[in-house]
């Protein structure tokens, strides 16, 4: 096993107790909860050594980044989610490598996701990424709608051809309300799933939770963690 596969290993197998832990503590059990390492300015080599370690659900949040990468790795199993915010001229790519896309936040990105998805011939998951930190009507700092527009949001998902409403996603707001408050951010998105899913019972992703905070996001119930600098370790400076 070469240092760079027992450095995620060992990782891996950290993070593993860590979400054991939380689920135990919870009282869930550990297959609630499905691990995706985000692996975003890292190498399709790591990708690759993931998948080689038992990692099936990977993330990016840039398509110049994504896009390469994924295309050097499709002779992998493996679900690619796509979690940063979404240009609308960057759709069309998109929508040729991702299976999830969570961070569908304006039905503008709805209608692109939609004519990019009927032209790759595929099939996309969405995601409604809530932002907690949104004013009325609003976005929020790092993305996402107000909450109050979760439901036209996924109701324009689920009614546009070749996309497919699974649930919704959030990131620990670092401002408003819940500012320093994750797991009540974390409790307030999957009381929002819960109302979601009287209208559409198949979204059941409630995606929460990154490397700081994955134990507050699984006692809250969620059922996707996000975890990159766990796994990967510190990631290299930009620029």
């Amino acid at each position: 096993m070469t240092d760079r596969k027992s450095e995620l290993a060992a990782n891996l197998a950290r993070v593993e107790e860590r979400i054991a832990s939380a689920c135990a503590a919870a009282g869930r059990e550990r297959e609630e909860v499905t691990l995706i390492v985000v692996t975003k300015t890292y190498p399709a080599s790591d990708v690759r050594l993931l998948a080689e370690l038992g990692v099936r659900h990977v993330a990016e949040n840039r398509d110049q980044d994504a896009a390469p990468k994924a295309a050097a790795c499709t002779d992998l199993t493996l679900g690619w989610h796509f979690v940063g915010q979404l240009q609308t001229n960057k759709v069309r790519s998109v929508a040729g490598y991702a299976h999830v896309v969570q961070s569908v936040d304006r039905p503008r990105l709805v209608s692109a996701l939609s004519a990019a998805a009927g032209n790759a011939g595929r099939e996309l998951g969405c995601l409604v990424q809530v932002a907690l930190d949104a004013e009325a009507g609003g976005r929020g700092a790092r993305g996402g709608a107000a909450p109050e527009q979760l439901a036209q949001l996924a109701d324009l998902v689920a009614g546009a051809p070749g996309l497919r409403i699974d649930g919704v996603m959030t990131v620990a707001p670092l401002a408003g309300p819940y500012a320093g408050r994750e797991q009540a951010a974390f409790e307030r998105l999957v009381e929002l799933s819960s109302r979601l899913r009287a209208d559409h019972p198949g979204a059941t992703m409630v995606s929460a939770g990154m490397s700081g905070d994955l134990e507050q996001a699984v006692a809250a119930g969620a059922t996707h963690v996000r975890v990159g600098t766990a796994v990967l370790g510190a990631r290299p400076r930009l620029g």
